[in-house]
């Protein structure tokens, strides 16, 4: 082996030391991830032990869900929840600094729609036409639509995203790209287990299945939700005008990080305890625990979080995956409203004003359901998210990206 050689290997090469801390750091987030699972399913089932009520039907599988009769209608609380929510966008808007340019990484990167995307854009319509229509032969797979439309709208954002500045996570990210989606239905599951304690959406048109025909069949359509979610953020994240985040930060070392992530660990555990004794008044945590318990763990373990950068002002990212998770929201109930295997909901107090089946405030839980998926995707997996075309920009090393092909370990 040549000198030059041996240098780049040895470059190349991780130290001892950067392997003990890479793998410190897996160890960590196994035990970060153990701690959110457990809390997730043990404590809603200390509510509905602690009122002397049976967790048996909760633990049933298959899930077959049903149709419950919760809280009628509230003008007062519907008012309150709405004025609440138009509040939080508010703030979020007024505070926001200037916005950021689109991000290109270079004009030769830009290039026409690429021909692969085309291919997804026909198959998701048919799979469209398919999931709305009912022709006899489609009658075995009509239960089964689903999964293609979500698969070919994952590559037709992918593709948008890669005439956007040339790279996409599908084609150049796989090894992130391919894990979102395996992780994806475990934690699709996670929210159907929760959907047990508060019952705010049930399945209608399926037909009677074995419980291996339930996992296999609702796992598939589970699966697409994280790659959906990122890969729109993604996208967004290089084709809009982004705000950066509020003007004047905070500052990670004003913050007493251990304290308040106990604060938010305590109140989240609290939250997901409280959903098995009163789910008709606590049912929003479903969308919401989740993230703040992670966060809170992250905080009090020392980890980063989702965050860390909008601690220092920039929250473009944040911005991105609640964006994204909302526009996914509106193609979810969308091709499910006409699908025949589909769902429904029964939401307390806010039940009225439905956009195809979704009550019209219940469109507001995309916004932290977005995030959720990033806080999950990165706690996760290795990689993490891009954030858009910056994250192309640093792999390039000031070479033409249109030109250039990622390296195995860039992958």
């Amino acid at each position: 082996m040549s000198q030059e050689a041996f240098v780049v290997f040895a470059q190349s090469r991780p130290s001892m030391s950067q392997g003990k801390t890479i793998s410190m750091r897996r160890n960590h987030r196994w035990i970060t991830i153990t701690l959110v699972l457990t809390a997730i399913i043990m404590l809603p089932l200390v509510g509905p032990w602690l009122a002397g009520r049976s967790i048996q039907p909760y633990l049933e599988f298959p899930p077959i869900t049903h149709a419950v009769t919760h809280e009628p209608f509230s003008w007062f609380l519907f008012s309150g929840l709405a004025l609440l929510i138009a509040c939080a966008i508010g703030i979020g808007l007024a505070c926001r600094s200037p916005l950021t340019p689109r991000e290109v990484l270079s004009k030769s990167a830009v290039d026409s729609f690429p021909w692969w995307g085309w291919l997804a854009v026909i198959w998701t319509l048919l799979a469209w036409v398919l999931a709305w229509t009912r022709f006899e032969w489609m009658r075995p797979f009509q239960s089964l639509t689903f999964t293609p439309l979500w698969l070919g709208y994952i590559v037709v954002v992918n593709a948008l995203t890669c005439r956007r500045i040339g790279r996409c996570m599908m084609l150049h990210r796989p090894r992130y790209f391919l894990p979102l989606f395996p992780l994806s239905a475990a934690f699709w599951w996670s929210f159907e287990y929760l959907n047990r304690f508060v019952q705010n959406w049930h399945y209608l048109g399926g037909q009677e299945l074995t419980a291996w025909e339930y996992v296999w069949q609702a796992t598939l359509p589970f699966a697409t939700v994280l790659p959906a979610v990122l890969g729109t953020a993604e996208l967004l994240s290089v084709s809009l005008r982004i705000p950066t985040g509020l003007e004047a930060g905070l500052s990670a070392d004003s913050i007493h990080r251990v304290r308040w992530g106990w604060g938010l660990f305590v109140g989240a555990a609290g939250g997901l305890l409280g959903l098995g004794l009163w789910p008709d008044y606590l049912f929003f945590l479903v969308w919401v625990a989740p993230l703040v318990l992670i966060t809170g763990l992250q905080m009090v373990r020392g980890e980063s979080t989702i965050f860390a950068k909008a601690a220092r002002g920039d929250w473009r990212t944040l911005w991105a995956v609640a964006l994204a998770a909302l526009m996914c929201g509106f193609f979810w109930e969308l091709w499910n409203f006409y699908s025949l295997a589909h769902w429904e909901y029964t939401v307390p107090f806010v039940q009225r004003f439905e956009l195809f089946h979704m009550p019209l405030l219940g469109y507001a839980g995309y916004l932290p359901f977005g995030l959720e998926c990033l806080a999950v995707a990165d706690l996760c997996l290795t990689r993490k998210f891009s954030g858009g075309a910056a994250y192309y920009r640093a792999r390039a090393a000031g070479t033409d990206l249109a030109q250039r092909k990622p390296t195995v370990a860039e992958r």
